[in-house]
């Protein structure tokens, strides 16, 4: 494998700017590499450095009171995932990793609640929820105006993705990479070569060096982020949705050396669904006469079939 280099040429944009004069550069960056980089996002550094603070008091509570959260038949959907449960499509060993998900909560009786579990939240960490849910909130308005800026550089309406990810079946993660052991599996790393299944991903925490993409020559290539910058990718289902003319790029977590290898990594990825009863269907912008357009799935549907294919189904 060659070595690897820093994908420098990745779009940087301000989401701050007008959407207009920064669409067709993001739009450009997921149609080349599936990623960008996000600075003046709107998150707020307090609400941030809150949000770490009780990721990292969560996750250095006794194994077994973490192991009371896991829901058994959730397939990973809410509450404690453990370390080595996880592994990437096709991979042969599990991602050195543990995680907690938060995801959408919906009042009793609402017509999507059938796909959406209640989220728990851990009595151990004060105001985990408090910060949690507020966070999971500003993560949504972001990806919103990312997704809005998406809509003007494919020619649709503005709005155009509002009311497909209403409701949407969005999942915030809380990750913790522990530091690298002797008795970590031959071959494992922290995240192996995997693509996202959902709309878009919004990741912070990513400044410390292991995230990688490969590109379409076969080339791994470092991703560099800014200080307190979202890294954007595109998932499965905006790959099909626009037939691939943004790309859901494979990308992985790679471990580090020397002094890196003895710390813990966090970060947090927000990823961003639509509805589970939209149809993700081909636009018709993004068919050619001479193509054939991927068979219409709702987003459900698809979910599914790909967490079974990562062992969380």
């Amino acid at each position: 494998m060659s070595t690897t280099e820093t994908a420098s040429d990745i779009a940087t944009v301000s989401l701050a700017q007008p959407l207009g004069s920064i669409a067709d550069a993001l739009g450009e960056s997921f149609s080349e590499f599936g990623f960008a980089v996000v600075r003046d996002h709107g998150i707020d550094e307090s609400l941030i450095a809150r949000a770490e603070a009780a990721s990292k008091a969560f996750f250095a509570l006794p194994d077994e009171v973490k192991r009371s959260y896991k829901i058994e038949g959730g397939g990973g959907a809410r509450g404690y995932t453990p370390f080595g449960t996880e592994k990437a499509k096709d991979a042969e060993v599990f991602d050195l990793k543990e995680f907690w998900h938060v995801g959408r909560s919906l009042p009793p009786g609402h017509p999507l609640a059938e796909f959406m579990a209640p989220n728990v939240w851990p009595d151990e960490v004060a105001d985990f929820e408090a910060v949690m849910s507020e966070l999971y909130a500003a993560f949504e308005t972001a990806g919103r105006r990312v997704l809005e800026a998406i809509a003007i550089h494919l020619g649709l309406t503005r709005d155009f993705f509002d009311a497909t990810v209403e409701d949407g079946n969005s999942v915030m993660r809380l990750l913790h990479y522990p530091p690298l052991g002797e008795e970590a599996p031959e071959g494992a790393i922290r995240a192996a070569a995997h693509g996202d299944i959902n709309t878009i991903t919004l990741l912070l925490g990513a400044e410390e060096a292991g995230l990688e993409l490969l590109d379409r020559s076969g080339k791994w290539r470092a991703i560099d982020v800014p200080e307190g910058a979202l890294v954007i990718n595109v998932g499965d289902m905006l790959e099909r949705l626009t037939n691939g003319r943004l790309r859901s790029t494979t990308h992985r977590v790679v471990n580090p050396r020397g002094e890196g290898a003895r710390r813990s990594r966090y970060s947090m990825p927000f990823f961003l669904h639509f509805r589970p009863d939209y149809l993700i269907e081909p636009l018709d912008s993004c068919v050619a006469d001479d193509e054939t357009a991927p068979a219409p799935i709702t987003a459900h549907d698809f979910l599914q079939q790909r967490l079974r294919e990562i062992n969380l189904a």
